[in-house]
């Protein structure tokens, strides 16, 4: 008996590494199938170019540090776009002050403002006038008005530019381009192609 079990043995001592394998292999199999399987952290979500929130005949008013109000945005419509933190304006109208305390008074049918309202684009009968007043010196500034079909105004920096056709008036001059740069802190008005000026004439000194 004992031969015929050491033969029986020795038979399947034969087979047994690969019993081993197929066991472990159907192990390893049922393991793949039975792991939970965690996802990767999804990327952030590309911000579109579509609105997330509106506005309809509102105004916003901002102040500078010292309380003081620095503008005045009103509107009929408004629309905020997230991926260029820039807010549409339908037939816009807005009033800003500068450090003195002048008035500027922007309107078109529409506008896009960045998030501070320190510039402005102005589409479509786009008008700025900015009032007169007194500078430093104590010494009259004309009021100055400006007309196009397009504007940009950079309320910090007082600077108005444009690449359509443009008219200005200054106190009673006017001036037409086709295409202009206005520097008011530094007085300075760079005017591009058919240049038209009409001066008034000024009253004699007594």
């Amino acid at each position: 008996m004992s031969t015929l079990l050491r033969a029986a043995w020795d038979r399947t001592s034969i087979y047994l590494p690969i019993i081993l394998m197929a066991v472990l292999a159907l192990g390893t199999y049922w393991l793949v199938r039975n792991t939970p399987v965690f996802s990767e952290p999804a990327g952030e979500k590309a911000l579109r170019h579509e609105p997330d929130y509106f506005m309809r005949r509102f105004a916003v008013k901002t102040f500078d540090a010292n309380g003081r109000l620095k503008s005045e945005v009103f509107g009929a419509e408004a629309r905020h776009f997230p991926d260029t933190d820039t807010l549409e304006i339908d037939q816009p109208r807005i009033r800003s002050f500068n450090a003195n305390g002048h008035l500027t008074v922007a309107t078109a049918r529409r506008a896009l403002s960045n998030a501070d309202g320190s510039e402005v684009q102005l589409f479509g009968d786009a008008v700025v006038v900015r009032d007169a007043a007194v500078d430093k010196a104590g010494q009259p500034v004309p009021s100055f008005e400006f007309r196009s079909e397009f504007l940009h105004a950079f309320m910090n920096t007082e600077r108005i530019k444009s690449h359509l056709p443009v008219v200005m008036t200054r106190g009673g001059d006017r001036f037409a381009a086709d295409a202009m740069d206005y520097d008011n802190l530094q007085r300075v008005m760079d005017l591009h192609g058919r240049v038209r000026t009409l001066l008034a004439p000024r009253a004699a000194a007594k």
